[in-house]
């Protein structure tokens, strides 16, 4: 079945891919992580105040990294990281998102990253609202 999506994927032009991804990127951000890092993805949540750790505006990413760096932003969001971001103070989200269904989003280099459908989606999205 995920080598079915895969292929499917494949044959759809990147463009509606990744309109498609956007979309439902932003309904997931807004349903499970808004909370804490506000419906823009500015750190500004209605959770922030009584959270332990400063919320990071995540429309900065691209910014601060030199770029925005796709295989980070998944392994921070799936729990791949090895440093404790969403282990710690922040959840793992991995768990939440898996499903049969794979998608893949490419690094800037261009190498492919499988992971689930929605947490490709959240990271299309958030590489869509970068500053």
């Amino acid at each position: 079945m995920r080598y079915l999506v895969l292929v499917t994927l494949l044959a759809v032009p990147a463009e509606a891919q990744n309109v498609d991804l956007v979309a439902e990127g932003a309904a997931l951000f807004g349903d499970h992580c808004a909370s804490c890092h506000g419906v823009g993805a500015r750190g500004d949540g209605p959770m922030e105040a009584v959270l332990s750790v400063d919320v990071p505006d995540l429309t900065g990413l691209a910014a601060r990294d030199g770029g925005f760096r796709m295989f980070d932003v998944v392994a921070k969001i799936d729990g791949r990281d090895p440093l404790i971001s969403h282990g710690g103070a922040m959840p793992v989200w991995g768990p939440v998102f898996d499903g049969v269904q794979s998608a893949f989003v490419r690094t800037d280099a261009g190498q492919p990253i499988v992971t689930s459908e929605g947490i490709a989606a959240l990271a299309t999205w958030l590489e869509s609202v970068q500053e």
